[in-house]
Formats: C-alpha cells, structure tokens, sequence
C-alpha cells in the first residue's frame, strides 16, 4: 500500500490512478492524517446462489 500527501498526489494522479487500476492501493493523506483510499474500481463478478438456504456472502465492492 502506497501513502503519498495529497500536494504530491495531484501532481501524480494519472501514475496513481492507473496504478490502482492495476490492483494496488493508494492511500492519500492531508497533514499526515489518511482521507482517501484509491482502490480498483474492478470488483469480483457477484452472482447470488440457486440455493435458497445458503448463507449470504456480501460482494467486496
């Protein structure tokens, strides 16, 4: 996980963005406090199951 200030981050937000893209996470931060994560917008396909009785598993979105 990559920590960067948020000054240095609009310089860089292209390099970021398609580094989260590729899966990894950003964590932007203001006065050395984190107030962003940058994640990958690509989820895990969620499909809900045929069995009525199986317990729920929330989808990672």
């Amino acid at each position: 996980m990559k920590t960067i200030d948020i000054k240095e981050a609009v310089l860089h937000i292209n390099q970021l963005l398609e580094m989260a893209a590729e899966g990894k996470e950003i964590i932007i931060t203001k006065n050395h406090k984190p107030i962003v994560k940058l994640i990958s917008a690509k989820t895990k396909k969620y499909e809900p199951s045929d069995d009525f009785d199986e317990p729920i598993i929330e989808p990672d979105f």
